[in-house]
């Protein structure tokens, strides 16, 4: 036994007291410490917000970025209360120093609410190196301010907030600056807040959103409005804008005891499915309750009707809730009164009762639809049951595909398989070509590390077939690989447990063919098997673009530079003639050894981990940039044209 080193006594028990365990344990509190997580900051303010306009006091939402790195939410709600709370302090201050504390646990000031663990805004203040608040309301401008959610604002004789001028408006608003000892970065990233922005308008008609980023210098800033009339059927109409419609959007409406209930549903031709669900306007990417409660009558109701009109015999089998789901995407908001979710950051709603009430909802409304419009009935059914037919020709041609010979890993010329069988140990190098797969077997560590080299371009599978897909050599190869097979369309035999692998790498050379080879492989898991994505297993490598090596006589050291900032970085420190530079066009370049410290030594190399923040900007960014939509493709090729990185 090791002698122990640590003293385990009753002098080791700490108490963290106020904001304190938020900045110890950020990930907690807003689910990590990289871009997600610093964009999470803003969400929390605008949630609250959109909150008092859930409760009828708020029509204007403005969300500024500032030139500092700071963002500003302001709103023309009621303000948060600034009149002296029982602990002797402003209501305001306790609300944003206070963990678990807010307006939303009791039942008089907020009917539905996002943030009901009371920690939203405060956690805010403790990751900002500095938070302003002004608060409009009873005819003054009340203002506090702290730093590292610290007051430091002093308060009158009355214990109250200052009172900076008079005004007839009313409101809250609130400026931070994330806190650059916290954060792995501290630039919010601007195409993931208009997207959120954009969903909060699409679930609330009569709010109108702002946005404005000054952070440009030299420049003009972004603005745009977000107000979306047209509600969640507008939401499904743009989802699917780069695919072709089936029919208008089915929307619907009701409640179930104090349970609120909002749906949009349309069909396309295209193979797959997009349900989001929402619970009092807050996106939940993992789903829940509410979506598993509409699934489950979505595929009730259309096997009931089926069987009435005659798409299905009575010897037929049902239709699986996959074919009834091909081509589908729906919106489903909830408003509950007293949610749960699976961690602070809401990724998952938890109450079964909203499963209950959503499946009410949807069945008896969908039959009141359907029973009014038989040729959309039948459209829906169509589908289903094409996709019925194609996924039992799938099946019997996946089982043949699974029943063939056994691969032989290290035989077949593809797979170099690993030692180790404990898939927590084990990673895969996806890489491109022969050459590239050579030096990697030679460099790699053979007991838990395997290769599997691809030759060239796969196969896009979103404008592929199943059949096609199938058919395709390469992602045959991957599937068999992995272990844990795929769902998508017509299949459903997905398991993420039997993954053999806890890290997949794609490993491709870093010019723009390399690039297209990651997209198409990334699209290949994002539509067969987006778990891989979701539960954090799909890593692209960092491969070097230059070498730099010391002329004779020079002060330079041998090193790598990853990407051309850090070619034009080391220039601006070292004479030109020091050094002489090696350029990689690809992996098969490298002897064994470079590639083992460059690209696969765990101590030395670097990883970008694929994430997906937000499914409906994935889900519409895939089918617009892989899809048969051309024209919507140039159109966004010449808009972001300026921010491509050419291969010179």
């Amino acid at each position: 036994m090791p002698k122990a080193t640590n003293v385990y006594n009753q002098d080791s028990i700490e108490v963290l007291e106020g904001l304190e365990p938020v900045r110890r344990r950020p990930g907690m509190y807003i689910g990590s410490t990289g871009t997600k997580g610093l964009n999470h900051l803003i969400y929390e303010i605008v949630d609250n917000s959109v909150d008092e306009h859930l409760a009828g006091f708020c029509s204007e939402v403005k969300v500024t970025l500032g030139k500092d790195g700071s963002c500003t939410v302001q709103d023309n709600g009621r303000g948060i209360p600034v009149g002296l709370h029982k602990k002797g302090v402003p209501a305001v201050r306790v609300v944003l120093t206070t963990l678990h504390a807010g307006g939303k646990f009791g039942d008089g000031a907020y009917k539905t609410s996002g943030g009901l663990h009371g920690v939203g805004s405060s956690a805010v203040n403790a990751l900002s190196t500095w938070m302003d608040v002004e608060v409009s309301q009873d005819g003054f401008v009340h203002h506090d301010h702290y730093e590292r959610g610290v007051p430091t604002e002093k308060l009158d004789k009355d214990h109250l907030l200052p009172k900076l001028r008079p005004t007839r408006a009313h409101g809250t608003k609130i400026s931070f600056l994330p806190d650059e000892t916290i954060f792995e970065k501290t630039r919010f990233r601007e195409s993931d807040i208009k997207s959120r922005l954009h969903e909060i308008a699409y679930l609330n008609p009569g709010l109108t959103i702002y946005f404005k980023d000054l952070r440009e210098d030299g420049q003009e800033p972004r603005e745009c409005v977000f107000h979306e009339e047209g509600g969640i059927s507008k939401f499904v109409k743009d989802l699917n804008v780069s695919s072709t419609a089936l029919h208008d959007p089915i929307y619907f409406k009701g409640q179930s005891e104090d349970i609120e209930v909002e749906c949009a549903i349309q069909y396309t031709d295209d193979f797959h499915e997009n349900a989001l669900g929402f619970c009092n306007t807050i996106y939940n990417s993992e789903g829940g309750t509410h979506l598993t409660g509409f699934k489950t009558a979505l595929t009730t109701i259309l096997n009931s009707y089926a069987r009435t009109i005659g798409v299905l015999k009575e010897k037929d089998e049902n239709f699986s809730g996959t074919d009834v789901r091909t081509g589908l995407t729906a919106i489903v908001s909830v408003k509950h009164p007293d949610p749960r979710f699976e961690g602070q950051t809401k990724t998952k709603l938890d109450n079964p009762d909203a499963a209950k009430a959503v499946s009410k909802v949807t069945s008896e409304q969908l039959e009141l639809f359907f029973d009014r419009n038989l040729d959309t009935l039948k459209t829906v059914l169509g589908q289903a049951e094409k996709a019925a037919k194609i996924r039992k020709s799938e099946e019997k041609s996946r089982q043949n595909l699974l029943t063939k010979k056994k691969f032989s890993f290290d035989s077949n010329g593809k797979l170099a398989n690993c030692e180790s069988k404990d898939p927590k140990e084990c990673e895969i190098f996806i890489v491109e070509g022969n050459s590239a797969g050579g030096s990697a077997k030679t460099a790699r560590d053979r007991y838990y590390q395997a290769i599997l080299p691809i030759r060239g371009k796969i196969l896009n599978v979103e404008k592929a077939s199943m059949d096609k897909i199938l058919a395709n050599e390469e992602i045959r190869t991957m599937i068999y690989a992995f272990g844990c097979g795929f769902s998508e369309g017509y299949g459903n035999d997905f398991d993420i447990a039997k993954l053999r692998y806890n890290k997949i790498i794609i490993a491709t050379d870093a010019d723009i063919d390399g690039c297209h080879i990651d997209t198409l492989v990334l699209t290949l898991f994002y539509r067969l098997m987006p778990e891989l994505i979701y539960e954090g297993h799909v890593y692209i490598a960092m491969p070097p673009l230059y070498k730099v090596i010391p002329s004779r006589g020079g002060s330079a050291k041998e090193e790598y530079l990853y990407d051309d900032s850090a070619l034009i970085s080391y220039r601006k420190k070292h004479k030109e003639g020091s050094f002489k530079l090696q350029r990689y066009k690809g992996l098969g370049e490298m002897d064994a050894d470079q590639l083992w410290e460059t690209t696969m030594n765990p101590e030395t190399r670097q990883l970008k981990r694929v994430s997906i923040d937000d499914a409906a900007m994935a889900a519409e960014t895939t089918s617009m940039l892989m899809g048969s939509d051309v024209p919507i493709r140039k159109e966004f090729i010449y808009k972001n044209a300026n921010l491509a990185e050419l291969d010179l």
